[in-house]
């Protein structure tokens, strides 16, 4: 093995075979993007091997692997080289036991080159179980020598080599044995990545706002609070829930307390309207205790409505409760407070 990198080239980063659905991750080392630079790296013999040491970031299954193949004009004819590899993590350099190969794997010049299946039929997927924070290797073995500085080949990034990362397997006199690839030269992150299928994380939340008053009927003058619980059922944590409270206009110099449970989290004073955020873990829940005075001379019905709402992160399973309006009415037994219905004898 002799690596020769030939001069940083300009690419545009082009996807051959598969599309990723909303949940698959491709889990990669490498910093190419569209239109970003790269390197190719020459200097391989047949049989000599590169590999990419990867970590995924969910429980799910590998589906796909991917190569970018690239010569310094990008119209090279198609290649057909030896494998790509899936193996578990062994001792870095060496990657442990081979779990799935792609054996003949066709590449096309200037494209990321992806493999969804074992064979040309295309008829065995790839399906590798993984477990979130599992290192895994990829690793894709030349069957043909790449013309020295001009390719096609692999290539690298061009911002710095990722420590026991980039793994090379190297002919050296009549034995192959493995080393990290800086030590053999290479200056950047193969572009060797993988495709994850990580499971839909479950979103919903049912939140909700129930509330009371102290005293149950109010008197024009007197004092008033309000109790107003806001709670989650889960079953995922709702973070960044807004609650409401425009306080009826009759009440006046309200203050209030919040107290949380269940490792919910929420501001713990305020004054006037409240217009805040809370957290919310599954089976947590807060409670605001809001207090003022009733405007004297103060008739009719008081209307007062605290309303929650979920961040746009989560669904909200049940939106019915998360609005709740309470009425109270004046003290109706204040009427006979004179003690007009007990004359004196």
């Amino acid at each position: 093995m002799n690596c020769v990198d030939k001069a940083t080239l300009v690419l545009g980063l082009v996807l051959l075979a598969g599309h990723a659905n909303a949940v698959e991750v491709t889990v990669k080392n490498d910093s190419l993007t569209n239109l970003g630079s790269a390197v190719i790296v020459t200097g391989f013999v047949p049989s000599e091997k590169a590999a990419a040491w990867l970590t995924t970031p969910c429980t799910g299954n590998i589906r796909a692997v991917q190569i970018f193949w690239r010569s310094q004009n990008g119209i090279a004819a198609n290649a057909i080289e030896q494998s790509v590899e899936i193996s578990r993590a062994g001792t870095f350099p060496a990657p442990g036991v081979v779990h799935t190969s792609v054996f003949g794997p066709v590449l096309s010049d200037g494209v990321l080159n992806e493999y969804r299946f074992t064979d040309e039929n295309n008829t065995i997927p790839i399906n590798v179980p993984v477990t979130a924070g599992e290192t895994f290797i990829v690793s894709f073995e030349f069957a043909n020598a790449p013309p020295d500085g001009v390719g096609p080949s692999l290539a690298r990034d061009t911002d710095g080599i990722t420590a026991g990362r980039n793994g090379l397997l190297a002919l050296l006199g009549a034995n192959y044995l493995w080393f990290n690839a800086a030590t053999l030269g290479v200056t950047g992150d193969w572009i060797i990545r993988a495709v994850v299928d990580c499971p839909v994380v479950a979103s919903n939340v049912d939140v909700s706002v129930t509330q009371s008053a102290i005293p149950s009927a109010y008197t024009a003058g007197g004092a008033l609070s309000y109790q107003i619980n806001v709670s989650n059922a889960g079953p995922v944590a709702s973070n960044g829930t807004s609650v409401v409270d425009i306080f009826p206009g009759a009440l006046s110099g309200v203050t209030w307390t919040c107290t949380a449970s269940g490792g919910a989290t929420c501001p713990g004073t305020g004054s006037g309207n409240i217009a805040t955020q809370v957290n919310l873990p599954a089976g947590g829940g807060v409670l605001f205790s809001a207090s003022g005075t009733i405007a004297a001379g103060t008739t009719g019905i008081l209307s007062n409505t605290a309303t929650v709402v979920v961040p746009n992160t989560v669904t909200d399973t049940n939106p019915n409760n998360n609005s709740n309006t309470l009425n109270i009415s004046p003290d109706s037994g204040l009427l006979f407070g004179n003690g007009f219905e007990n004359p004196p004898g």
